[in-house]
Order: C-alpha cells, then sequence, then structure tokens
C-alpha cells in the first residue's frame, strides 16, 4: 500500500521545523541517507513509501494525495494540544482559518475528497515545540520527543493493512 509521510513546518524557526528533524529520522530508519538540506521529495520504491517537507500545506498536494492510501502528516504545536507528542486519526472536514495562509491536513483531505471522491487513511503527528527564535537546531525539549514521534509513526505504518 502506498504511503505519503509529509513533513511540514519553518525549519529556519526551531521548533517549528521539528516535522524535518522527525522526517530525516524516519528515512533513516528506512535506509535513506540523511537529507544535506530542507528539500525532501524521496520515494522509497521498495518500501512504496514517499517521504515530503514543505514549509505548509497547500491545496495543490490534494493530487497528489489523491494517489496514496496512507498518509502521515508531521507538524509542531506550541503547547495548544493534549500531549506533547499529538496523534490523531484525521477526517475530511473543510475547517475555515484566520490566517489566510494556513490549511489544515483535514481540510487538505476534505479537498482531496470532493476533488476526486477519495482521500488515504491519514493521521497527524503533532511535536510540541518549546522554541521557536531563529535557527535550525532545535530545542532540548523538543529534540527530545523526536524518537518518541518517529515510533508512534513507525508503529501505526507497520499496523496498516491489518484491520
Amino acid at each position: 500500500m502506498k504511503t505519503l509521510v509529509i513533513g511540514y513546518g519553518n525549519l529556519d524557526r526551531q521548533d517549528d521545523g521539528v516535522a524535518w528533524h522527525v522526517l530525516s529520522k524516519l528515512m533513516q530508519e528506512f535506509g535513506v541517507e540523511k537529507p544535506n538540506d530542507i528539500n525532501i521529495d524521496f520515494f522509497n520504491p521498495k518500501k512504496d513509501v514517499h517521504f515530503l517537507y514543505q514549509l505548509q500545506l497547500l491545496p495543490e498536494l490534494a493530487d497528489e494525495l489523491s494517489d496514496y492510501d496512507y498518509a502521515v502528516f508531521i507538524d509542531a504545536h506550541n503547547g495548544a494540544m493534549p500531549s506533547d507528542v499529538y496523534f490523531e486519526q484525521l477526517s475530511p472536514i473543510f475547517t475555515s482559518s484566520p490566517l489566510t495562509h494556513h490549511l489544515s491536513a483535514n481540510s487538505l483531505l476534505s479537498i482531496t475528497n470532493q476533488i476526486h471522491h477519495k482521500y488515504p487513511k491519514s493521521i497527524l503527528v503533532s511535536i510540541r515545540g518549546f522554541e521557536f527564535s531563529f535557527s535550525q537546531c532545535l530545542s532540548s525539549q523538543t529534540a527530545s520527543l523526536v524518537s518518541i514521534a518517529v515510533e508512534k509513526i513507525h508503529e501505526w505504518m507497520n499496523n496498516q493493512g491489518k484491520d
């Protein structure tokens, strides 16, 4: 089953870029070299997994998303979620945002479903950010959560198709 693992956030804003760090660690577990820069767009044909990193989710991703059976969305949060590593099953529900440049994973799934009449079974893994300065280095608190997030993603991916 074809899976898209998409991380998003601003790598230059410290913990907001935690998804890049999670994505690169997950890629290494799949036998892919750690990326040298922000550009991650790699398909592993042996595992049928596509790794992608974006600054933000865009409506244009709906076309690509429709080609997948499963999707994992990885993002940072600022403490508004109930746990430091928050795991949520997603549904195609469009929600408006007061920020014109913000598109949620649920909304992207909704757009995908509206256009293509299908969407991948999806989860959101959101990791707590503590510091959002101008840096590509994670705070020690957020860095300690990367392995936990990778483990949760790996576990979910391994259990797909076993329902």
